[in-house]
C-alpha cells in the first residue's frame, strides 16, 4: 500500500492550492479516503473525506465552502482544491485511508500560507 501527496507549497493569504494524493497496492474504489492535516505544536485533525464511489463527502466546519475534496477513481487519486486559503490552512496535509481496523497515511505535502 502506498499513499503519495503533492501539489503542497508556499501560497499567499486568499490563494488557492490543489494537493493530490496518489494511491496504490489496494483496490483504491473500494475504500473511503480523507484528508487530514497537522500544525506545528497542534494533533492531526480531519479536514475532508469522501465516499468511496464520491458520492458523498464532508467538511471540518473552518474549511467548508473553501475546500472541495474529489476523486477519480481511474486514476486512484483523490484530491483537495484549497481555496481563500488562510494562515490558519498552515499544516502538513496527510490522506488517509483505514482497512480492517488500520489506518494508512501518506508521508504528507506541506501547505503554508503566509505573505
Amino acid at each position: 500500500v502506498q499513499l503519495v501527496e503533492s501539489g503542497g507549497g508556499l501560497v499567499q493569504p486568499g490563494g488557492s492550492l490543489r494537493l493530490s494524493c496518489a494511491a496504490s497496492g489496494f483496490t483504491f474504489s473500494s475504500y473511503a479516503m480523507r484528508w487530514h492535516r497537522q500544525a506545528p505544536g497542534k494533533e492531526r485533525e480531519l479536514v475532508a473525506g469522501i465516499t468511496s464511489a464520491g458520492d458523498s463527502t464532508n467538511y471540518k466546519d473552518s474549511v467548508k465552502g473553501r475546500f472541495t475534496i474529489s476523486r477519480d477513481n481511474a486514476k486512484n487519486t483523490v484530491y483537495l482544491q484549497m481555496n481563500s486559503l488562510k494562515p490558519e490552512d498552515t499544516a502538513v496535509y496527510y490522506c488517509n485511508f483505514a482497512r480492517l481496523g488500520y489506518d494508512y497515511w501518506g508521508r504528507g505535502t506541506q501547505v503554508i500560507v503566509s505573505s
